[in-house]
């Protein structure tokens, strides 16, 4: 038999699929707000029937168990019921912008290869369009297909740093059991309102509104962001979780005084930040204007989820520049030679699961050695296992979130943006005498004016040799995971 595209996971006995969490969600409360986007809105009631009807439209075309559907639609309540619909059938909901340049667009499409692409015009495959997404969606047998559960639950498309496409596979199997397994530590708690202010083509809002809405929270969906809106539907819609990155954050605190000292924020329990360094005074201008510096969260992590950090704003305070200890997985520092780095020197990250794979790649391999994977960023530990970031080994230039590489105007085509450094070169910076080594206001992060350094191919790190029954063999003595408050090395997701 051919290898499976999407790798089939363990699936815990009794799990709950994905169609069942929501349909139980719908008969508890069928009136309760699903989805908005500001010009429609979905109940619980309506998702339920409206994917039920497009899940039968997507299984008419040909979608099955482990296909990947490839939706390129705006911020619309149509993006998330085409994903619920996908799940319904066993299938992978990709999401990808429809802004993409042609070329670029069909090498993800080569990449991915869906059984079925949503919301673009003659894509060269099966599809349908937003219209024909409507329709579906309204006629048709309603009744519930039977459950399944997929092999997994989201495919986005990566913004990493080769400039090839590749989609990332979430590992895990679209399940109730996996797909919350993070929301207590991403403070998704039940029935509260989400604020997705970024495209549901990038990973992490992407990630957060489905974990939301299975949470059953009413999602509201901006379809562009607005400085000024952002403020005024905390309020309106009582919002407990609002999703940021650094950029949305420095142009809210541009609006004028008037428009704070208006804003209702007395709902506002999580305020999370990811995708790109932010400016302390940023930070500093969010937490004088937070009910409480606790609501301001910041997460540090790849799209491939090994292992990932996060502090909060009053941790923030006492070290400022720090994007936090780890809170799951494992991290390590290492310098060129494979060597772990004492604490306040600068090397390279690499992190790991504690469990089973967390992803898996189409269209590109991990770079690896003995379990352990890279994404190319530098940073340091201090002594307390705080981390700080440095530059990203390999050169790279980001416009307006969207990375954009040296080779991208040869013809190389890069996956959707995962949202990144803003309008910064970013690169390598290597040892003890690297600016920013140790945390503190200067940040262990490069600035604008970073000198950039040759990205070198690293030499093979000296892990020990690892026994496949004992994870903890492999691990370097230095290595940091969830739980080390006092370690001394750290974990990098």
């Amino acid at each position: 038999m051919p290898t499976p595209r999407v790798p089939e996971p363990v699936v815990p006995p009794g799990a709950t699929s994905l169609a069942a969490r929501l349909r139980d969600l719908a008969r508890a409360d069928p009136d309760a707000p699903a989805v908005s986007d500001g010009d429609a809105l979905l109940t619980r009631a309506d998702l339920e029937v409206r994917t039920n009807r497009l899940a039968r439209a997507f299984a008419g075309r040909g979608v099955g168990r482990g296909d990947l559907v490839s939706i390129a639609l705006g911020n619309v309540v149509a993006h998330v019921a085409c994903s619920v619909a996908a799940w319904k059938v066993g299938a992978v909901p990709q999401p990808l912008s429809a802004r993409l340049p042609p070329g670029e667009r069909d090498a993800v499409l080569e990449v991915a290869d869906p059984a079925l692409v949503v919301g673009l015009p003659d894509p060269g495959r099966p599809s349908l369009t937003a219209e024909d997404v409507d329709r579906a969606a309204t006629d048709g047998e309603a009744a519930p297909l039977p459950d399944v559960v997929g092999p997994s639950w989201k495919a986005p498309t990566s913004g990493g740093s080769t400039g090839r496409p590749k989609v990332i596979v979430a590992g895990g199997a679209a399940c109730t059991e996996h797909v919350l397994a993070r929301a207590d530590g991403l403070r998704i708690d039940r029935a509260g309102v989400f604020l997705a202010t970024a495209p549901l083509h990038h990973n992490a809002p992407y990630m957060f509104s489905l974990m939301a809405l299975l949470q059953g929270h009413h999602v509201v969906l901006m379809q562009r962001f607005d400085a000024a809106r952002t403020l005024e539907l905390l309020g309106e819609h009582g919002v407990t979780w609002l999703y940021l990155v650094p950029t949305m954050m420095g142009r809210m605190l541009r609006l004028p005084d008037a428009a704070w000292e208006t804003a209702d924020l007395s709902s506002l329990r999580t305020a999370l930040h990811v995708g790109a360094p932010c400016p302390p005074e940023v930070k500093r201008g969010w937490l004088s204007r937070l009910p409480a510096p606790e609501i301001l969260v910041e997460l540090y992590a790849g799209t491939e989820s090994q292992a990932s950090a996060m502090i909060d704003g009053r941790e923030w305070l006492a070290h400022p520049g720090s994007v936090g200890r780890v809170t799951r997985g494992e991290m390590a520092v290492w310098d060129d030679d494979g060597h772990v780095c004492p604490p306040g020197v600068v090397g390279e990250l690499w992190m790991r699961p504690e469990g089973p794979p967390t992803y898996s790649y189409l269209g590109a391999s991990a770079r690896a050695v003995d379990g352990w994977e890279s994404l190319g960023d530098m940073g340091s530990f201090d002594d307390e296992g705080y981390l700080y970031l440095a530059d990203r080994r390999a050169d790279m230039i980001v416009v307006g979130g969207a990375n954009v590489y040296p080779g991208r105007g040869g013809g190389g085509a890069a996956g959707a943006p995962g949202g990144g450094r803003r309008g910064r070169r970013r690169g390598a910076r290597r040892g003890p005498r690297a600016r920013g080594a140790r945390g503190g206001p200067a940040g262990g992060r490069g600035g604008a004016g970073a000198r950039r350094a040759a990205g070198r191919r690293p030499r093979r790190p000296a892990v020990p040799a690892q026994d496949p029954a004992d994870r903890g063999a492999g691990r370097p003595p230095a290595a940091r995971r969830r739980g080390d408050g006092e370690a001394r090395c750290a974990s990098r997701s």
